[in-house]
């Protein structure tokens, strides 16, 4: 079983008991001092996370899932998203979310806000998530927390998020269909996104801080030979700037230091993510950038923990793929937990 963070308004509920806060619109939480197991917790409110509590709640799984901060995840941070599959037209992150979270909590998941600190082993089906003051406990524990990308460093970066700063091409390309784009970055996740963002502007200018690129041999030579892409290099964007919308950059050549505006209707930031997992503290395997390791089925390397969504090493990051993920681990969890009923006991 596995066990997550501190309670904050204990109620009952189905199952084995444990303190956890049920946040339903006019619902009166009551004290309840028992600890509670849940069949799956999930860590994150992200599409993936969301996601598997839909999936595991409607297997009538006793479900829990933490956010620490704002359900959503970065599709919060986008205002059109027109590639998720049946999405009503004019739909948005927080609108898309808010249907997710609906859907979940109708089917009976429950939602605590709070930060996990750690995962311990405390037996055989027993997995621990601490928290300020208190622990969750379930026999079994989805991890869908996400990664954070890397921002550029700039003035304005997030004053112009969603108005011109992006950091997704295949979420945010056709908007900017016919337009000045610029790229920032030297890797193979700039240069990948540089040319499929020529399908869509007029042109892109690709910024990198040194004065060649790091992206493979075969990717740069793909790069160079497309018209629609332009190189500054020995550079770096020091401000995004305009009225409402993105119009310029300033920037600077670090060699020089001479500092000049670059004309762009869009800057696209492809410097690397950053996993959520540094709670996990060596609880199961991460690579090297700390990303965790999970199969085609979600599972680590650790019976009864699975995983979700961008948290995991994958090739493209969208809202579909996390979603999959999460309905992917919560199957799973539910097949875990199958194959190793335990009688219940009390924390």
């Amino acid at each position: 079983m596995y066990q997550t963070v501190p309670a904050q308004r204990p109620v009952p509920g189905r199952g084995p008991s444990l303190s956890w806060q049920r946040q339903r619109p006019g619902h009166n939480a009551k004290e309840n001092k028992m600890a509670r197991i849940y069949d799956t917790i999930i860590v994150g409110g992200g599409p993936a996370g969301l996601a598997a509590a839909l999936y595991a709640s409607r297997s009538k799984m006793d479900t829990l899932l933490i956010e620490k901060s704002k359900y959503g995840g970065l599709i919060m941070t986008t205002d059109d998203v027109e590639n998720y599959p049946g999405a009503p037209k004019d739909s948005t992150g927080p609108s898309i979310v808010a249907r997710m979270k609906e859907q979940a909590e109708t089917f009976g998941t429950h939602f605590i806000k709070d930060d996990i600190t750690g995962i311990a082993d405390l037996g055989p089906l027993l997995k621990t998530a601490s928290g300020v003051k208190d622990t969750y406990q379930a026999k079994s524990l989805i991890i869908a927390s996400g990664a954070t990308p890397r921002p550029g460093g700039f003035k304005n970066e997030l004053e112009f998020r969603g108005r011109g700063v992006s950091y997704c091409a295949t979420c945010d390309a056709f908007f900017f269909e016919d337009l000045h784009v610029a790229v920032l970055g030297g890797g193979d996740a700039a240069v990948k996104e540089a040319i499929y963002l020529t399908k869509f502007a007029e042109t892109v200018t690709l910024i990198h801080r040194r004065d060649q690129l790091r992206a493979g041999k075969a990717l740069q030579e793909e790069a160079f030979a497309n018209p629609k892409i332009k190189f500054i290099w020995d550079t770096v964007v020091e401000e995004a700037a305009g009225a409402d919308l993105l119009d310029h950059l300033v920037i600077k050549n670090r060699k020089t230091g001479e500092i000049s505006n670059l004309e762009v209707d869009g800057c696209f930031v492809f410097i690397g993510y950053t996993p959520i997992t540094s709670y996990i503290n060596g609880a199961i395997s991460l690579d090297d950038k700390g990303y965790i390791q999970a199969n085609a089925d979600m599972t680590t390397n650790v019976p009864g923990i699975f995983a979700a969504g961008d948290v995991c090493r994958k090739s493209l990051k969208q809202v579909i793929t996390a979603a999959a993920d999460g309905a992917i681990a919560a199957t799973s969890a539910e097949e875990y937990i199958s194959l190793n009923k335990q009688p219940e006991r009390e924390a």
